[in-house]
């Protein structure tokens, strides 16, 4: 089980106070970075949408006034949805990612893991799709820390089969030095094994017996190399280095 790692309103206010305010100086009643804490900290208690997170922010609204500069009060519903409307997604996934990092740095500091497992894995949100606008089931490829049990990012697909493209895109948002990258089957590709390595982290892909080729290539290997009693790769530098070695 993870050790709990906590984390204050403060640490949480750096990564985020230099996001681009997109509204006009008029419409400036509340501080950009109090509304985008107050709605990240509600979706991490459970509300849903502007509406919800109106009622947290509501509820909490004496204990938000202490952690944050609210000058006119608590926001409504209103500000949240113009807000997070107008925020440009990549440049919030940005800070909201820095943050996770220091997320990442803390829970490794805590727990002396310093080369943790990351598993990469695609996911359906049950009841997400909208027949009546066309619009299929939300895939998702996200990337999770089991040791810290911490998710470090995620990036949206149109569809399940889109997660080979999704992956590298999840490989370049986060810092995957020095971790072990666990895939399944779908994501054995020699492509992002390549990426992977470049970043500086090794991997453990899965193969099924539908990929006939590669399948039999490993097993092949396998088998040879367990015959030499593997003393090819004790000899091998990458081996011992750990820079990027293939698992």
């Amino acid at each position: 089980m993870a050790k709990e790692i906590r984390t204050g309103v403060d640490e949480v206010i750096v990564h985020f106070a230099e996001l681009e305010d997109p509204r006009s100086e008029i419409n400036r009643r509340h501080p950009l970075v109090s509304v985008v804490v107050i709605a990240i900290m509600a979706v991490l208690a459970g509300a849903s949408g502007p509406t919800g997170i109106a009622r947290w922010a509501a509820i909490k609204g004496e204990l938000l006034k202490t952690l944050l500069p609210l000058p006119n009060g608590v926001p409504r519903k209103d500000v949240f949805r113009r807000v997070l409307l107008a925020l440009q997604p990549d440049l919030f996934q940005a800070c909201f990612v820095n943050w996770l990092e220091s997320l990442r740095a803390a829970a490794a500091e805590k727990t002396g893991i310093d080369q943790p497992v990351l598993a990469i894995d695609g996911k359906t949100l049950r009841r997400s799709h909208d027949q009546s606008k066309g619009l299929g089931a939300l895939h998702s490829v996200s990337v999770w820390a089991s040791e810290f049990g911490l998710s470090l990012g995620q990036v949206a697909t149109a569809e399940k089969s889109n997660e080979i493209t999704a992956i590298p895109e999840l490989l370049r948002l986060v810092d995957i030095r020095g971790a072990t990258i666990t895939i399944d089957a779908m994501g054995t590709q020699t492509a992002i094994a390549a990426d992977i390595i470049d970043g500086k982290a090794d991997y453990v892909l899965a193969l099924k017996g539908n990929q006939e080729t590669l399948h039999d290539a490993v097993i092949a290997y396998v088998t040879e190399q367990y015959a030499q009693r593997f003393r090819e790769q004790r000899r091998s530098p990458a081996h011992h280095q750990g820079n990027g070695a293939r698992s």
